[in-house]
């Protein structure tokens, strides 16, 4: 697998690093909150696992399965909602986990459908941001790493539902998946 990259964006000890920290400020952030942390499945599930680690507060999980990409490696803006999460989020405050920011038009239909749940609060926390996608206008409250516009994969991010197992964050080869 590994000549399938072009290169290791992030080793497995920077994102490491980054995720205690970004836990360490949620912790501190909602210390007598008790916030429901609502996965972004597939990709947010290794970095909701390692974040929670790193947060010694009372929370609740969710998931939350919404599919906009399909075979493909650009979001389609298409929303379908795959698995709808379970618990009553209404006065609660609300902190969406997400693997990747793209084009944030998935993150901004997740926002919206949340919000008519009346949450008390709705932040996002994402590993990776890539600004130069964005399609719309989002605050990422909590925040691992910018990258450029580039298709990454490990670390839960996926490509035809491989490398999401790899403990590190790597761009894909362009022949990979053109």
């Amino acid at each position: 697998m590994v000549n399938d990259f072009s290169e290791v964006l992030f080793k497995e000890s920077e994102i490491k690093k980054k995720v205690t920290e970004l836990g360490k400020i949620l912790k501190h952030d909602y210390l007598d909150k008790n916030p429901v942390m609502i996965c972004i499945l597939k990709g947010g599930v290794v970095f909701l696992s390692d974040l929670i680690r790193s947060m010694d507060i009372p929370l609740q999980l969710d998931f939350f399965s919404v599919s906009s990409y399909g075979a493909s490696t650009k979001s389609s803006g298409v929303v379908k909602i795959r698995k709808d999460i379970d618990t009553d989020v209404t006065n609660r405050d609300l902190i969406i986990v997400e693997d990747i920011i793209d084009s944030g038009l998935t993150l901004e239909y997740i926002i919206n459908y949340l919000e008519n749940h009346n949450p008390a609060s709705i932040k996002i926390c994402a590993l990776l941001d890539k600004p130069d996608a964005h399609k719309t206008e989002l605050k990422i409250d909590y925040l691992g790493f910018k990258i450029k516009n580039e298709f990454v994969v490990g670390y839960g991010l996926d490509y035809a539902e491989k490398y999401r197992n790899l403990p590190y964050i790597a761009v894909l080869k362009k022949e990979i998946y053109s």
